[in-house]
């Protein structure tokens, strides 16, 4: 089923690495694609090129029509020399896709970077993954280690502000479906991990985004990249990956993931009407 509207653009952004950024771009990627969406991807960190790695691991699966694995209209946006001619890139790439596909995914890099801020200015949802550490909510706000107190928003939230800027330069909308993402938590219940709740429920009522929970970390999310797999898939009989009790927990992960992030709602508002796909098995 085809559509006539503007594609959704979801960035999935965090100025610092290591958060699973490429990770969740492609399990959003890939649960679009399981809800009936057309779906574009774009990979602008190109030093990593993390997601476009895995997607090439994806299509070289001997299996992939068999177990019937979707893939998405894929595009690495590298920079060159040229920042005119890559922002232009990026800009056309961007275009022509909000008029082809239903939804588009950029993968941004960990760091701040010419084509991060563009990719950034097109967000719908914006979706920055948050590794569950003080050191890592450095990039959103200041921390007055004295009182734990916020001081103030930092340079990456100031980045998504000014993005937002950008957006309403060009016409559009300002308003952005910003989604911080609590990845990597651990279960134990540490005096980290209870500052860390109460400094982002506060940092989300200063500067305006949803707190949700995020994938834990998990050996299964290492291993599917080489094989170019993601949860979604091991509803499939696929060798070499025997559903257990952990990965059935992370489904549910992904499937709380899936529904904060609002993929069912996009796939509703596209005309599809389709169940979880992490909630299959």
């Amino acid at each position: 089923m085809t559509t006539t509207k503007r594609a959704h653009v979801i960035v999935v952004g965090n100025e610092k690495g290591g958060t699973g950024k490429s990770t969740v771009s492609m399990h959003l990627i890939v649960g679009l694609l399981s809800l009936g969406l057309k779906v574009g991807s774009i990979d602008i960190d190109a030093r990593q090129a993390t997601l476009t790695r895995y997607l090439q691991n994806r299509t070289a699966r001997k299996d992939i029509e068999r177990l019937g694995l979707a893939l998405p209209e894929h595009v690495a946006v590298p920079p060159t020399a040229d920042r005119a001619g890559d922002e232009a890139q990026l800009s056309e790439t961007v275009a022509r896709m909000l008029g082809e596909h239903d939804a588009i995914v950029i993968d941004t890099p960990g760091s701040d970077h010419y084509l991060s801020r563009l990719g950034h200015s097109f967000a719908d949802t914006l979706v920055t993954p948050l590794n569950d550490s003080l050191i890592d909510l450095d990039v959103l706000a200041l921390v007055d280690p004295q009182t734990m107190r916020i001081v103030r928003p930092s340079h990456y939230a100031e980045m998504v502000w000014e993005t937002k800027k950008a957006r309403a330069l060009r016409g559009e909308k300002a308003v952005v479906d910003w989604i911080v993402m609590r990845n990597r938590l651990h279960a134990l219940d540490a005096r980290n991990k209870r500052d860390m709740e109460k400094l982002l429920a506060e940092l989300a009522r200063r500067i305006g985004f949803r707190l949700v929970p995020g994938l834990g970390e998990r050996v299964i999310y290492r291993s599917m990249f080489l094989e170019g797999l993601t949860l979604l898939d091991l509803r499939h009989k696929v060798p070499g990956f025997e559903l257990n009790m952990s990965h059935v927990t992370a489904r549910q992960e992904l499937r709380s993931m899936m529904e904060a992030v609002g993929l069912m709602g996009l796939a509703r508002d596209r005309g599809f009407v389709a169940p979880l796909p992490a909630g299959e098995g």
